[in-house]
């Protein structure tokens, strides 16, 4: 498991999502953030419930100039049945993250302990990354559960550009 540090650049990233398009962190470019979210993928009720409730504050992040896109190893025919079933329609959704891929990420990686899950996928992680490809912060979990919650996340994006304060474990 790689050890991404703040202040660091992170792995590269390119992803396709369910609008049809190849998602590439180098080629995005928010004003503050982009804030990358990992989840498990449609058999988890956990992530629908924390994606559900990004949609209905994504504005509020884009008000703040923060990119959003939530990505999960499911293949493409997962993904446009999560975006059919769940409400999510104002996220980017992106598919078909590796295992291995998500190990340069430092993410916690499962095999599967229900028939309804797929054999091995990716656990959640939420990070936020600077507009020069450097890690602001990670959250990385071992188990769907003890995610931040959103609104705590917008509070403390509104400090840190106040404040102008500084990514921070790095050390």
């Amino acid at each position: 498991m790689k050890n991404l540090k703040p202040k660091q650049e992170v792995p590269e990233l390119l992803v396709k999502t369910t609008k049809g398009l190849k998602w590439n962190i180098r080629d995005n470019k928010p004003e503050n953030f982009t804030m990358l979210i990992f989840y498990r993928g449609i058999h988890c009720p956990v992530c629908k419930k924390y994606l559900e409730e990004l949609n209905t504050k994504i504005e509020d992040f884009r008000d703040k100039g923060v990119n959003v896109i939530c990505i999960s190893a499911n293949n493409e025919d997962l993904a446009q049945k999560t975006v059919e079933e769940w409400d999510i329609d104002k996220l980017n959704i992106g598919y078909d993250f590796s295992t291995e891929e998500g190990r340069k990420w430092g993410l916690f990686i499962s095999e599967a302990v229900k028939d309804s899950e797929p054999e091995v996928f990716v656990e959640p992680a939420l990070f936020l990354i600077k507009p020069d490809n450097t890690l602001y912060s990670a959250s990385i979990q071992s188990m769907p559960f003890a995610r931040p919650k959103f609104n705590d996340l917008l509070k403390s994006i509104s400090f840190v550009l106040k404040e102008d304060y500084p990514a921070r474990g790095g050390a």
